[in-house]
Formats: structure tokens, sequence, C-alpha cells
């Protein structure tokens, strides 16, 4: 395959799924990571796609925002990892934010059967992994809910929020960088992550290392506010430190 009709078959994939990868990419044509960066620095230089840590999205659509189900077999591996970490950081018998996500999802269903802890979410696949739980007590925020994410968000859940002071919020985020910290695609998604943020006296974010260097529509928060971030392996040594430097703990998992 030429390299034009290997690039054009790697925008159309990239178009299809949101998200293209260069591992995944590598191994599809059987060529190395570095003939794959090649040709996505020619499509950035074309207008065509966007490049992010470790792969690319389309030009133009910063803002996408794939279905839930789609969301959840992305780096499942990686999120299995991160969700078993985040354990380390339930209080004993606190009180804990749990947040819309896939991420947060599978900590969920990761929770011990002993824990005993309160959990609030607005998010109905976290409130269904945990409402047969034996030993914790389940809060669930109302509000108007997102077909894509399953996720209550505008007034109600504001509202709902503003009235919690809770030990530990585990948060998820569609992107995360330095420069352009915690984002995601919808406004209304944006503001109820806002509110949880304010919620919380530690803020624990959970995000699998794809989403390091993307940025989406409306940006609800900077690393600054997270105490800590747990990635997997993915994130760069390099990239760990920079974010340590900057007054964030990281573990990557």
């Amino acid at each position: 395959m030429y390299a034009a009709e290997r690039q054009q078959e790697i925008l159309r994939l990239a178009r299809d799924s949101g998200r293209v990868d260069v591992l995944s990419l590598a191994e599809e044509f059987q060529v190395t990571a570095e003939t794959v960066r090649r040709d996505l620095k020619a499509l950035d230089r074309a207008g065509l796609v966007r490049r992010v840590h470790g792969g690319a999205i389309p030009a133009g659509r910063l803002d996408f925002e794939p279905d839930l189900a789609e969301r959840d077999t992305v780096a499942a591996d990686e999120k299995d990892r991160i969700a078993r970490a985040a354990l380390a950081e339930l209080p004993d018998d606190g009180s804990v934010i749990l947040d819309a996500g896939t991420t947060a999802a599978r900590l969920a269903a990761e929770f011990p059967l002993e824990s005993d802890v309160t959990v609030v979410t607005h998010g109905l696949p976290v409130a269904a992994r945990l409402a047969d739980h034996p030993g914790l007590t389940l809060h669930l925020v109302g509000g108007r809910i997102r077909h894509r994410t399953r996720a209550a968000v505008d007034d109600w859940a504001l509202r709902a929020y503003r009235e919690i002071n809770a030990d530990v919020l585990f948060l998820a985020t569609n992107g995360f960088s330095l420069e352009g910290g915690l984002t995601t695609p919808d406004l209304a998604e944006a503001a109820v992550k806002r509110a949880v943020i304010a919620a919380a006296r530690r803020v624990v974010l959970i995000a699998d290392s794809s989403k390091f260097g993307q940025q989406h529509f409306a940006r609800f928060g900077d690393l600054s506010d997270v105490d800590l971030l747990i990635t997997d392996t993915g994130l760069s040594p390099e990239n760990a430190l920079a974010i340590e430097r900057a007054g964030t703990e990281v573990v990557r998992a």
C-alpha cells in the first residue's frame, strides 16, 4: 500500500470512529509506529486531522462525543487497572462522589463488599453498579439525563451538589493537559463537573492516557484542581513528571 492510500484509509477510520491511535494503526497496516506518526503528521499539516497524545482526531471534531457503549470498549484493560488502583483512595467510612463515566462505572464495580461509605453520583450506570451493594449508602442525583453519557445535568443536579461536602471525588474527563486543563464536549456536563469539584475536599482524576493532550469545547477546570491523577503507563514518565511539578500527584497503574 502506498503512503497516500494508507493516509486516506487512516482519515476514513478517524472520521468513522472519532479517533485513531498510533499502535493500532501500526498493527493494522503492518508498518512501524514511526511510519504512522509520519502519516498523521502529513494529515495534520493538510488540516485533515489534529494530532493528540498517542494518535489523532478528525479536524473540526474536538467536540466529538462517542456513545457510552463505544467509549466503554476503548482502553478497557487500562480502565480496569485505573479502577483497581483508585480503590486505595476510598475512605474507610466517609463519603465519596463518583462522577459519570466508563472508568467511574468500572470503579463502582470494584467496590469491596465490606465497604460502608456513602456514595453520591449523577451517573445512571454508576448507580446501577452500586444499587445492590449491601453495605454502602447510595444517593442518586437527579436532573435531565443526557442520552450519550446517561448522566444527570442542569439545575436540579447543580442544586444537589451545592448541598454536599464529600471527602473524595472520583472525577472523569474527556481530555486533560497542563495547557488546556480539564475539558468535555458538552457545556451542561462541564457545569456539573465544576459543581462536583467544588463539593469535595479531595479530587482524584481517573483518566486513561489516551485523553492526555485532548482538548474539547467546554473547559471545566485545571489540573491544579486535581490532587491525584490515576492513569495508565501510556502516559510517559516525562509527562507524568511535568504534571507532578505543576502540583498534581500522579499514579501510573
